[in-house]
């Protein structure tokens, strides 16, 4: 370098630095308003559906006999036009004629006139407590050498803001507990419907020539064979449980991830990074399994999340058939199942589960949609 030579300040610029297929997929995903949308309120009902029912103050399987088929309500039951029949009820079983009914903060209190010259029994009066409006009694005054009580009872408020269902059930609750079960059917019957198909559908189209065709065919008998006699013969054999229904969906839905995959393998193979593993001598195995399976996982994300819904409705549809979860557990299909018999008279009971999953069922097809769009090539 010659002498005086001054060096220049000017920074040099630093290389360029790229962005992957992936996250170039998420920014494009986050930029769809209706998918981000979907995904948050998906999450704030699944959290609903996981953590709800410990703060509805109702156990998804407890019965409360005195409000069977309860209209949906925002304000606390029970109403000041259900008291005074259900004291005068009470009241013929304890033997007695209530008179001086009154209500007054949560209290009732009331005279407990005895038939006969005998006086009341004070034990009768633990009729109060079973019922499902009232808590203990406790004995204010005892006139007429027992014959006449001043009681007081205090009133149990419970809140139904879904209403109850035929058995007396708190319907929030019984929702919150269906939307469980019908997101981990829908969850692990397409989990077990993708790892089958995905590993099915790469090996037959990589391997090719005979494997292939005995494979396909295969998948073609499993195809002519009835969706619904499949399931049936399965409880026949088994029995109705929780885990039976989404192993019954998912070794059936695996068919079509199979093909999608087998597709797309056909393709992959060719590619020049495939070729070249090939020829440095790596196992078909260790092919499949680091390239074929992890270039395929485009389309499979996008038919995940159509096939979730589609798993949903069909457990639906089984547990409408009375082939689905058993008591007490429910369903979205079991409720809304049994909100259709009594359409007439309990609307409610058929409107808050298909609302549930109606809005399950959008959020997820939003979110394919987003996905689809995401993950094609000829956008980016």
């Amino acid at each position: 370098m010659a002498e005086g030579a001054v060096i220049s300040d000017i920074p040099v610029n630093e290389p360029v630095v790229g962005r992957s297929l992936w996250a170039d997929a998420r920014a494009r995903l986050l930029r769809n308003k209706a998918s981000v949308a979907s995904m948050i309120i998906l999450g704030l009902i699944a959290l609903a559906c996981i953590f709800g029912p410990f703060f509805t103050g109702h156990p998804f399987d407890r019965v409360y006999p005195d409000y069977v088929r309860t209209p949906a309500s925002l304000t606390a039951y029970p109403k000041p036009d259900q008291i005074v029949p259900q004291v005068e009820r009470i009241g013929s079983r304890v033997r007695a004629t209530p008179e001086n009914i009154e209500i007054k903060d949560d209290v009732v209190r009331m005279t407990l006139v005895g038939t006969g010259q005998r006086p009341v029994d004070e034990r009768m009066l633990a009729y109060f407590e079973r019922s499902d409006l009232f808590g203990t009694a406790q004995v204010v005054e005892r006139q007429d050498e027992g014959r006449r009580l001043v009681v007081d009872v205090p009133i149990e408020k419970k809140y139904f803001f879904f209403g109850t269902e035929a058995n007396g059930r708190d319907l929030l609750t019984r929702t919150m507990k269906a939307g469980q079960v019908s997101l981990a059917i829908g969850l692990l019957a397409t989990l077990v419907a993708i790892v089958i198909g995905v590993v099915y559908g790469a090996t037959s189209g990589y391997l090719g020539g005979r494997v292939d065709l005995v494979m396909m065919r295969i998948v073609d008998i499993l195809y002519s064979l009835p969706f619904i006699f499949f399931v049936i013969m399965l409880v026949v054999f088994f029995g109705r449980n929780f885990v039976l229904v989404f192993l019954a969906v998912g070794a059936v839905e695996w068919l079509d991830m199979a093909r999608i995959v087998r597709g797309q393998t056909l393709s992959i193979k060719r590619q020049e990074y495939v070729q070249a593993a090939e020829a440095l001598g790596v196992e078909t195995k260790g092919i499949i399994r680091r390239h074929v399976i992890p270039n395929t996982l485009g389309p499979v994300v996008v038919y995940m999340t159509l096939m979730v819904p589609r798993v949903i409705l069909l457990e639906s549809f089984l547990s409408f058939l009375g082939l689905g979860v058993q008591e007490p557990y429910t369903s979205l299909g079991v409720l809304i199942s049994e909100g259709a018999k009594s359409i007439q008279d309990s609307t409610w009971m058929l409107v808050y589960p298909a609302l549930t999953l109606v809005a399950i069922l959008f959020c997820l097809n939003f979110i394919g949609d987003g996905l689809r769009d995401a993950l094609d090539p000829k956008d980016r």
